[in-house]
């Protein structure tokens, strides 16, 4: 059985109930699939913080005790919405780094509500659509002029980069 492995990025500021309610998603939809005659993926979900500049570490593995490495490679990597205001540029700066990496090593990028900061910091939506919530319209508009902003679609799926309004 094939092995999908998610990250949820858990950067400064993120709302840790979403990244706990997109892990419980995550869980029920994998008992959903296991149960199936032909599963068609094992779920992997691993919680990476990411803080301080250094590379996103392991806080979390649904399938192993392997806590405080590095993550390896991850087929998804999401970024949750936050509560805080937007992540600063200087604060991005190294895990928009790492994003873009994991990026080009075939990783799809997903935002949800404000992680649309964080992923807009890796340079890779520039030209490109992307949706967040409407209440980051303008700030987020004034910071990544370079960014299409479509607020009228609740998600935008690039292939390589999928943004989703919110959480509901």
């Amino acid at each position: 059985m094939t092995e999908v492995k998610i990250g949820i990025v858990l950067y400064p500021g993120v709302q840790l109930s979403a990244a706990l309610g997109l892990t419980d998603l995550f869980k029920v939809a994998g008992r959903i699939a296991d149960s199936a005659d032909h599963p068609p993926a094992h779920l992997r979900v691993r919680h990476l913080r990411a803080e301080g500049g250094a590379a996103p570490v392991v806080v979390f593995d649904s399938v192993s005790e392997a806590v405080g490495d590095e993550p390896g490679p991850c087929d998804v990597l999401i970024l949750p919405p936050s509560l805080e205001p937007p992540i600063s540029a200087e604060a991005a700066n190294p895990i928009s780094h790492w994003l873009r990496a994991q990026h080009g090593k075939g990783s799809l990028l997903v935002s949800v509500c404000a992680g649309a900061y964080l992923l807009a910091e890796t340079g890779l939506l520039d030209g490109r659509a992307v949706t967040t919530h409407w209440a980051s319209v303008n700030a987020f508009r004034n910071r990544f002029p370079d960014v299409v902003l479509d607020t009228d679609r609740l998600i935008i799926d690039s292939g390589d980069i999928i943004s989703v309004v919110a959480i509901k």
